[in-house]
């Protein structure tokens, strides 16, 4: 194993035991992308897409999202906090995020206005880290107490809280990276200095804490923190930011990871992506190939293991088992919006890297069928985007959401234009089929793309420079594109023995009105799941196609600021409902669907859909499906298996929602955001996975608070783990006793779950908010809960 040993001054550490030598990675004319500036996009649904974002972007208030850092600061705001994750914990998040969005849409869309916006709120923020005095620049409610404390080695970490707070370094890794674009996409200097001021910060308050320390408090959700020092390096050349990029390196991911072992099971996707993307920053500034390696293979992981057909991951925000999605098509929190976000990125610093087609392929997936489907026609973002049968999206609102996915939603609409085209030196790589334009300034030459893709299966380049130039243009070789893909240069066709999933690359001294055409044949395909799981679904080129099914109680459909506002919780449709592709042979599956209209891409596929009812189905790329039910993936069975299969669903669906009608509110203990939402509380506490389940114990204590609403809270129920074994330990509802606990491991049951009745005095209370308290008995530990279901009388 490589690694760096740094020579970083300020921070006690020592990292790793050898050198790399600067020709084990080497990275000879790496490729570059565009500035944003110089690539344009023309009229298209992506264009469209980013003038939705912009509008909702100038919806938002800049002084609300200023409020808490000049609050930290001890400067009155202008304005009242936004509500939701912004004034609850996570305060100042969505500013950093709109910052790199301000910056994105100065750059891609020209607007003025953006940048007017950019250059006040650096200039607000200026002033509360003039205020601190010291560097700092956060929203991060009592961060004075929080930091402080770091800085003397009192550190209490736990997977999404640190010394209290709610996230702080993934927090305050925002502002790191909106300071960052504002400068180097948006152009402010000011944003330049204030990012080396916050880094200088980080680094005195790190300064005498040991690497163990460090390790210690990077076991709390950090975001991409290491990217971001690694840029701070690139802007200065300054050693002891790389420095600080390896020492907030978690080598507890790390090193696994280098050694091409999964460890994914169970964890938070979308706190392990960023740390990858900073591996990829790091290996690329500094040639370090085990940073490189642990990047790459992350990515084969997650791509061909754990991803989905819109490009997406997680359920529940954590990675389920990779051989088994069955949570993916039941669960109604299924791909998380951020996490795509995130492969994205990864996917780019990888191609750059080393330009393969399959990092645009994903990349193309994710693009199309889970960040443009993500953002509603008329504006508002999704979280969660269910897989499952018969289910449907919620969308943000400019007032009352401040998601993560919000502040990455931000963006993602804003840099549609990133990945179209790239350079090195001496080539010009053609990713993307999106009308476009892009200006390589250097050369003074200019490419411009037009195209109806997807619509049509073409696309074609004119080419304008001064002067004839010799340049190789590499053409993507998409791997879904069929019998009868063509390049032709000025009309003449252009020989190559390349297959699906390369690129074709035209050497040539280019003139002024040479053109460039392209015929990109699309087919109807079908695909499974990664487990192999009897799952399909449809797909037309690159596009995952979906079905609209009904409109029928899309409850919350735009979201209001509660704390659970982004999960669509209106009726789950029983899977024995939803429709099924019926057919003898799977292999079929592709040829029984019918083209009802290839320009308006639909499509149906009546003789295999069961039952009747839903024959009908008119399918069609999924990022034009809004505001009503959907599928996506159908189970595919034959006549055969459909009688047997049908009775178990049913029997499975009486059960739950049996449980469901019965159940008030449920958290699962160990997973970040069901834990976040319900205001864990927590002392000696521990989380972790066991048989793909998550659970969470202490030596001290952890509490939840659970709503109930209507009064109707009579017992609770709690899943234990059979082997469990000396636990001695109470369970409290609003400080009164409910049960005193021993488990001895004597259960059989490898899961199992019991119900505690609440106290008579508990009950007549009728508390809206309840507080269920975990608390071991001195000398021992609690018993590792699984599961905290809040009942209402049998």
């Amino acid at each position: 194993m490589n690694s760096r040993i740094p020579s970083f001054k300020k921070v006690g550490l020592v990292i790793g035991t050898a050198i790399v030598s600067a020709t084990s990675f080497a990275q000879q004319n790496q490729l570059s992308l565009f500035d944003l500036k110089n690539v344009k996009l023309h009229e298209s649904l992506f264009e469209e897409a980013m003038y939705t974002d912009l509008d909702y972007i100038l919806q938002m208030e800049p002084d609300r999202l200023l409020a808490p850092f000049l609050r930290e600061a001890g400067l009155k705001p202008k304005a009242e906090s936004y509500p939701n994750w912004e004034n609850t914990g996570l305060d100042g998040h969505i500013g950093g995020h709109y910052l790199t969005a301000l910056a994105q849409m100065y750059a891609s869309a020209g607007s003025e206005e953006a940048l007017e916006r950019l250059n006040y709120m650096i200039a607000e923020l200026k002033k509360a880290q003039d205020a601190n005095g010291n560097g700092y620049l956060g929203g991060i409610p009592d961060s004075k107490r929080i930091w402080t404390e770091i800085s003397e080695g009192k550190i209490n970490a736990g997977g999404f809280s640190l010394n209290g707070g709610w996230v702080p370094l993934y927090n305050i890794h925002k502002t790191f990276a909106g300071l960052r674009d504002a400068y180097l996409i948006g152009g402010n200097e000011q944003a330049k200095q204030m990012l080396i001021d916050l880094t200088d910060w980080m680094i005195d308050v790190t300064a005498h804490l040991s690497e163990e320390q460090i390790q210690q408090m990077l076991k709390s959700e950090h975001g991409g923190l290491n990217e971001t020092f690694a840029d701070v390096y690139k802007i200065t050349r300054d050693q002891k930011y790389l420095d600080l990029a390896y020492a907030f390196t978690q080598k507890e991911v790390l090193h696994p990871l280098e050694n091409e072992k999964d460890i994914l099971n169970g964890m938070h996707a979308n706190t392990q992506i960023p740390k990858v993307i900073g591996y990829e920053t790091i290996a690329a500034l500094d040639q370090n190939k085990d940073y490189h390696n642990a990047a790459s293979y992350f990515w084969e992981n997650v791509v061909n293991h754990r991803t989905v057909s819109i490009g997406g991951n997680s359920v529940r925000e954590h990675f389920h088992p990779a051989n088994d999605f069955s949570s993916m098509m039941s669960s109604v929190q299924g791909p998380e919006t951020c996490n795509t976000y995130n492969m994205l990125k990864l996917s780019e610093k990888l191609f750059l890297a080393d330009p393969e087609e399959k990092y645009m392929d994903f990349y193309e997936k994710g693009l199309y069928n889970h960040i443009l489907s993500s953002q509603h026609p008329e504006g508002g973002f999704v979280y969660f985007t269910p897989m499952r049968p018969g289910h449907y999206r919620v969308y943000s609102q400019p007032e009352t959401s401040m998601w993560c996915c919000v502040g990455s939603g931000l963006e993602n609409h804003g840099k549609y234009n990133e990945m179209i085209y790239a350079h090195s030196d001496d080539a010009l790589y053609v990713n993307l089929f999106i009308p476009s334009e892009v200006n390589w300034e250097a050369k003074n030459f200019k490419l411009i793309q037009e195209t109806d893709f997807p619509n049509a299966e073409t696309t074609s380049f004119k080419i304008e420079t001064k002067k004839p130039q010799k340049l190789n243009i590499n053409l993507r070789y998409p791997a879904w594109a069929g019998t009868g893909f063509e390049v032709l240069v000025n009309g003449k066709a252009v020989k190559f023995d390349k297959k699906p999933g390369s690129y074709i690359s035209i050497p040539r001294k280019w003139k002024n009105g040479d053109q460039i055409s392209m015929k990109l044949p699309m087919n109807i395909s079908s695909e499974g799941l990664p487990d192999g799981s009897n799952y399909e679904f449809l797909k037309y080129g690159p596009l995952v196609l979906a079905a609209k099914t009904s409109k029928e109680d899309l409850k919350g459909l735009f979201a209001d600021a509660s704390r659970g506002g982004h999960i669509a919780e209106g009726k789950k449709i029983p899977l024995s409902e939803t429709p099924i592709f019926l057919l003898e042979n799977l292999d079929d599956l592709a040829s029984k669907v019918q083209v009802d209209a290839k320009k308006d891409l639909r499509f149906s596929a009546k003789s295999v859909l069961y039952p009747s009812e839903f024959q009908d189905l008119e399918f069609e790329p999924f990022y034009k499906v809004h505001d009503s039910r959907y599928v996506i993936y159908l189970p595919v069975e034959s006549p055969e298996s459909l009688a047997a299969i049908q009775q178990k669903r049913k029997e499975q669906e009486i059960a739950e929602r049996e449980l469901e009608e019965k159940t008030i509110d449920y958290v699962s203990p160990g997973e970040q955001q069901p834990e976040s939402d319900h205001f864990i509380k927590t002392e000696n506490s521990n989380a972790g996975v066991n048989r793909d389940r998550h659970w969470r114990d202490a030596t001290g204590w952890f509490s939840y608070e659970f709503k109930d609403t209507n009064n109707e809270a009579a017992r609770i129920r709690l899943t234990y783990f059979g082997q469990d074994r000396d636990r001695k330990f109470k369970i409290l509802v609003n400080g009164e006793l409910v049960a005193t606990e021993h488990l001895k491991g004597e259960n059989g049951a490898e899961f199992f779950t019991k119900d505690y009745e609440l106290p008579k005095k508990i009950v007549e209370q009728k508390n809206n908010t309840l507080s269920i308290r975990f608390e071991a008995e001195p000398g021992s530990r609690t018993a590792g809960i699984y599961g905290v279901r809040l009942m209402k009388k049998q």
